[in-house]
């Protein structure tokens, strides 16, 4: 019999690395919802289609070998294939499609989800008129659709205005502001926030999203946006399942927005300003996805600038860092520039090149915004300038030292609420307490000599009732 072996090549890790074991974010956000919400979902021949994209190789496959078939097999089947290596990763991915609802959990059958089947086929197929996958617009002379390097430039305009934003706030700086949905996601979604109500600032959860791949920064916003379609009275089926169908549509074709739901229709304002699809006016009955939306559940660069356009040194890195910490940054990009700002003294700047040094306050304005010296080692490992890779360590380790040494000077003193206890009767008293605050684990601090402890703010309540019954017990 065949067996089912999982094979991972080096260039496939390089290229996309983690894919090949963790689960897609949006794969992982599906487990948590409940079982008639992902039927609804699966009645979408888009979606389904989507959401196969999205699994894992080894789920993909198992999910075709069931596809086809008009009736269940026995689990033990199944197994027979499987290589006594691939035991562990084939029970994972069949855990994984029992909590999308894609193969329910038997003992006695395999057999895929009938709603999820059937909608899979129809995708696969053709077959069908459900306009599941966006209904086309009617050609219009007098407005045709955009040409696609104007959907690129929009889309990057777009993403860029947002990007430029986080890393340009509360720096002095006044860059152009994205519209007021946009400045909520970001709270929300903890990438900025305001410091004693003045202006917003990027935070470590912000410096961390731009490390990743655009890919991954779209997918952690429109994450965010799902858990807030409920507060937003938005049914999360017809939220789904519209990224879901855009992810399926045509570049640079124009789309109808006749057969879309009432929320699909109000997402249409947050999609723009995300530069995921162009109106032509707010009103328009059309639409034109842009690169952004396409690619949803492709492997292909969301960005023209993404998939390495432009001079091979801004695809592969564009940093060169010294011993003596002078930093040269061959870019002309202004976020490259603006991010650099956030952690490195800019000092000189020419048409395609930009000086600077890392230096102890340059490192600790960093530090008071919440970034971490493993976050700025990290960036610049991750744009180092193809130079800079011969070397062995990558970066130099005198200047990694310092970047966490500087942190380490911030860290020296700790601060923590909570309230000192003192002033105890007695010995027995004091320890009598002392102990029962160390059953809760919520002693901070204790100096036996003195009879005195310090306790976290959340044990408060219980210490104070405790000593207050010993109190009353002792009185009667």
């Amino acid at each position: 019999m065949p067996s089912i072996t999982i094979k991972t090549t080096p260039d496939a890790k390089e290229t996309n690395p983690g894919t090949e074991d963790v689960s897609h974010s949006l794969i992982t956000f599906l487990q948590t919802q409940s079982q008639n919400m992902l039927t609804r979902l699966y009645q979408k021949p888009s979606a389904c289609l989507s959401i196969f994209r999205l699994l894992r190789p080894l789920e993909r496959q198992l999910v075709m070998n069931l596809l086809w078939l008009d009736l269940s097999i026995p689990p033990s089947t199944m197994s027979a294939w499987v290589t006594r290596e691939g035991k562990k990763p084939y029970q994972g991915a069949l855990a994984t499609l029992a909590r999308l609802h894609i193969l329910p959990t038997s003992t006695t059958k395999l057999a895929l989800n009938p709603t999820f089947k059937s909608s899979l086929r129809q995708a696969i197929t053709g077959g069908g008129t459900s306009g599941s996958f966006g209904v086309l617009a009617e050609n219009d002379d007098k407005h045709p659709a955009p040409e696609i390097d104007a959907l690129d430039a929009y889309a990057l305009e777009r993403w860029e205005t947002i990007l430029y934003y986080m890393v340009s706030s509360g720096t002095g700086q006044f860059p152009a502001k994205p519209s007021a949905g946009v400045l909520y996601l970001l709270q929300r979604s903890g990438l900025m926030a305001s410091v004693h109500g003045g202006a917003l600032q990027i935070t470590s959860a912000g410096f961390q999203f731009l490390l990743h791949p655009p890919h991954v920064q779209l997918w952690e916003l429109l994450l965010q946006y799902l858990q807030m379609a409920e507060e937003r009275q938005m049914d999360l089926v017809e939220v789904i399942s519209f990224l879901l169908m855009l992810s399926t549509t045509e570049l640079g074709k124009d789309y109808s927005t006749e057969n879309l739901s009432a929320t699909q229709k109000a997402m249409l304002e947050d999609l723009r300003d995300y530069g995921l699809i162009k109106q032509r006016t707010a009103t328009s009955r059309r639409f034109s996805p842009t690169r952004l939306a396409t690619t949803l559940t492709s492997s292909s660069p969301p960005l023209p600038t993404s998939a390495g356009s432009g001079d091979g040194s801004h695809a592969q890195g564009f940093i060169v860092l010294e011993t003596n910490y002078r930093l040269y940054a061959y870019t002309d990009n202004p976020l490259q520039i603006a991010v650099l700002n956030l952690f490195v003294t800019l000092k000189s700047r020419f048409p395609n090149l930009v000086i600077g040094a890392i230096t102890r306050d340059s490192v600790k304005k960093a530090l008071a915004n919440g970034i971490t010296a493993d976050q700025i080692i990290s960036y610049l490992i991750t744009h180092a300038h193809p130079q800079m890779r011969r070397n062995k360590p990558l970066l130099p380790v005198t200047v990694q030292d310092q970047i966490r040494l500087w942190e380490l000077e911030k860290n020296r003193m700790k601060s923590q609420e909570g309230y000192l206890y003192t002033a105890f009767a007695s010995q027995a008293d004091y320890e009598y307490v002392l102990n029962y605050a160390k059953q809760l684990d919520v002693v901070l601090w204790e100096n036996p000599s003195r009879r005195c402890f310090f306790g976290s703010l959340e044990g408060h309540a219980n210490i104070r009732g405790f000593i207050e019954r010993r109190q009353t017990a002792g009185n009667a």
